[in-house]
């Protein structure tokens, strides 16, 4: 099984990687420091099992897991017993491992690996007020149909706006007026004037900017404070 270790301390991706060698199933593809890089990773390349770290600066193992839209099976690697049943919420997590990690305890998380399968969330629909979950689109003469809850950010760019779901990104011939007028505003915000996001595809806030899969999406300082509103804060 192709395997990949991320965690932002290099002695602790040091133990996994001597812990997978001892498991002949095991082949390390790649070590990461950052959950960022290896999204980029992961965007070109499959595996069987991520080792993942939950508390990483910037970017924890939960946003990490939030970001993947078909994840591997995931073996978490943390110093920290309080978010187990937090991580169990996540379908693709296989077992949690609590640091020092030993031989006999990573054994038994493997063997966990080969009769575990990832449950497929059922991702809730999104809807405007009169029931319609879908918009068409032109594209190159073609009609297609994008479902409102696939939709993670819509970019204007000049006479054409570009609509961005987690695998495709499709250009269309309109504005960002013409479309904002079309989507659940529920659901969706226009927080700049180049791009209207959907809220629950954030995955990070920080300053005048939010995350959402691997795209940084400015907000404009007259918005952010919609943005605020529209949040379930703590």
């Amino acid at each position: 099984m192709n395997c990949i270790i991320i965690d932002d301390d290099s002695a602790a991706r040091l133990i996994v990687s001597k812990l997978c060698k001892k498991v002949p199933k095991l082949h390390v593809l790649e070590e990461f420091s950052n959950a960022i890089e290896a999204i980029k990773f992961l965007n070109n390349n499959e595996v069987d099992v991520i080792f993942l770290d939950i508390h990483m600066p910037t970017f924890s193992g939960f946003d990490f897991m939030q970001t993947l839209k078909n994840p591997p099976k995931i073996i978490l690697t943390t110093s920290d017993r309080n978010f187990a049943l937090e991580a169990f919420e996540y379908p693709s997590v296989v077992d949690y491992l609590v640091k020092p990690i030993e031989l006999p305890r990573f054994q038994k998380a493997v063997n966990k690996l080969s009769t575990f399968s990832v449950k497929k969330e059922e991702k809730p629909s999104v809807e405007t007020s009169d029931g319609t979950k879908e918009l068409y689109v032109n594209v190159d003469r073609r009609l297609v149909k994008i479902n409102f809850s696939e939709i993670n950010v819509i970019e204007a760019k000049g006479d054409y706006i570009r609509i961005k779901t987690n695998d495709k990104s499709h250009i269309v011939h309109s504005t960002l007026k013409k479309i904002e007028d079309k989507l659940p505003n529920e659901v969706f915000l226009k927080v700049h004037r180049s791009y209207i996001i959907n809220l629950s595809k954030i995955i990070d806030i920080e300053d005048n900017s939010v995350l959402i899969k691997q795209d940084i999406i400015p907000v404009s300082r007259s918005n952010r404070s919609e943005l605020m509103k529209r949040l379930n804060l703590l």
